[in-house]
């Protein structure tokens, strides 16, 4: 254990705690029309805008369910949850992920931030495990909930 606690390690009394909300990003039909490209993900329900208008049950298109978890690490840059002397942060997994509720064309998300486990690791590394609430302005239930696994690598001495 850091004896200064500084760096991730001021983090390790904040278990439990919010540690952040992001700012609002809106989710635009083009992002979803790339997202569909890249992945291959072409159902109408996603890039058809007439077709989704008529025949979805949502009214509109909507974003892919994992767009907006690929969203997470752009949403979390705003909540600016670790300190920078931190060093290398490197995606490690999901514990859980569900999504709730579609994300329509034009809508805004922000994202929750809770921290729910700080493990510390072989050489002073540490894994955070934190529960991300995607949230859509205006709307009750959340676009999804996903604990999300952070590796902290420390910054070389």
């Amino acid at each position: 254990m850091n004896a200064a606690k500084s760096g991730v390690w001021s983090l390790e009394g904040r278990v439990g705690q919010e540690l952040g909300v992001s700012d609002w990003f809106t989710i635009e039909q083009r992002r979803i029309d790339a997202f569909a490209d890249t992945t291959m993900d072409d159902q109408w329900i996603h890039i058809d805008v007439e077709r989704a208008r008529r025949e979805s049950v949502f009214g509109s298109t909507v974003a892919h369910g994992f767009l907006v978890l690929s969203m997470m690490p752009y949403l979390r840059r705003s909540i600016a949850f670790l300190p920078p002397d931190s060093g290398q942060i490197i995606n490690y997994g999901a514990d859980y992920v569900r999504f709730l509720n579609p994300v329509k064309a034009g809508a805004r998300v922000r994202m929750r931030m809770n921290l729910t486990a700080f493990e510390p690791r072989a050489d002073g590394r540490v894994l955070l495990k934190t529960r991300n609430t995607v949230e859509i302005e205006g709307v009750e239930t959340p676009a999804l909930v996903a604990d999300i696994l952070t590796m902290v690598v420390p910054p070389p001495t």
